[in-house]
């Protein structure tokens, strides 16, 4: 009997099953007792398995069994039965335990401050099997490339095979330190940022060098900026700024702490960036990622968006 008459069997797996019960115990009695099935539904399905492939299995007596040689050979055969059948229980088992693995979160550096940071330790608290791996920079992530399982994107999202779930709008503003402002030219227009140093994102892939603006009457203006100072951080530029050492266009509700001590004041408070863009938590589809992965994105969703509005409000 070969490994390919035993593919040819899902249609008999049930009597495949309690034939190796019976193979393995010795009897009918002690498979049926061990199945809680009766004895002679027992020897029905060894008799229908028997049947389906036209080859006797067991030789019958009143006192014993044994396998005959076609028996012996699907047996063996069979072994990996069992094998898959204690798979399929902890898959089943699967969702009653609590999730486990590794997860992989990407963001930029101010996003991943002010939102994501800030929920870990209760990540941690509710998910302890789980290691996070965190991926906080300004260069552009190719998420597939590098195994990334959940990230924060900023803008307009291509089509793929990636979900995603708005958390909050992100929106631009020139701010400066007071320090500063006290003792430079007037800022009344954004045309006059030619003549401030400005502090700007740029990495190897981008250079925000160009800061668009509107004013309440409709009016929108773009200024080419030459940069005093340039880093791939946001996170940087924000503290550049605090200290003092130019402007910087940013996402006021990714600075607030600075606002809040005042260290950061908005400059040109009629003008600002036109639109704002959506901020989105994004995940591979839900059939490629673990369970760990699942429980870790559900609650980001939730908890990311609900800081969004604390904020915003």
């Amino acid at each position: 009997m070969s490994i390919d008459i035993v593919r040819q069997l899902h249609q008999h797996l049930p009597q495949l099953y309690v034939f190796t019960q019976v193979a393995s115990l010795g009897s009918f009695q002690a498979a049926a007792s061990a199945l809680q099935l009766p004895r002679s539904s027992v020897s029905k399905k060894v008799t229908q398995l028997e049947q389906a492939l036209g080859q006797r299995l067991l030789q019958r007596s009143t006192r014993q069994l044994s396998l005959t040689d076609e028996g012996a050979n699907l047996l063996t055969a069979a072994e990996a039965l069992q094998g898959v059948l204690e798979t399929a229980a902890k898959l089943k088992r699967a969702p009653e335990t609590e999730p486990a693995g590794r997860v992989k979160i990407s963001s930029s550096t101010l996003i991943g401050e002010r939102y994501l940071l800030p929920l870990v330790p209760e990540l941690k608290r509710r998910f302890p099997k789980v290691a996070l791996e965190l991926n906080i920079t300004d260069e552009l992530v190719d998420l597939i490339g590098q195994r990334v399982d959940i990230a924060v994107r900023v803008g307009r999202l291509p089509n793929s095979s990636l979900v995603a779930k708005k958390i909050g709008e992100k929106s631009w503003r020139c701010y400066a330190a007071p320090e500063y402002l006290a003792r430079a030219q007037r800022i009344t227009h954004p045309q006059d940022l030619t003549q401030h140093p400005c502090l700007i994102f740029k990495n190897s892939q981008f250079a925000m060098n160009h800061w668009t603006f509107a004013c309440s009457e409709g009016d929108t203006v773009s200024v080419a900026i030459t940069d005093a100072i340039c880093a791939d951080d946001g996170r940087s530029l924000a503290a550049l700024a605090a200290m003092g050492l130019g402007v910087v266009f940013v996402d006021p509700l990714l600075i607030q702490p600075e606002i809040a001590a005042g260290q950061l004041v908005p400059v040109l408070e009629q003008w600002r960036h036109p639109e704002a863009s959506p901020i989105h938590l994004v995940c591979l589809g839900r059939q490629a990622r673990s369970r760990a992965v699942d429980a870790v994105w559900h609650y980001l969703g939730v908890e990311m968006e609900r800081l969004t509005l604390q904020t915003e409000s």
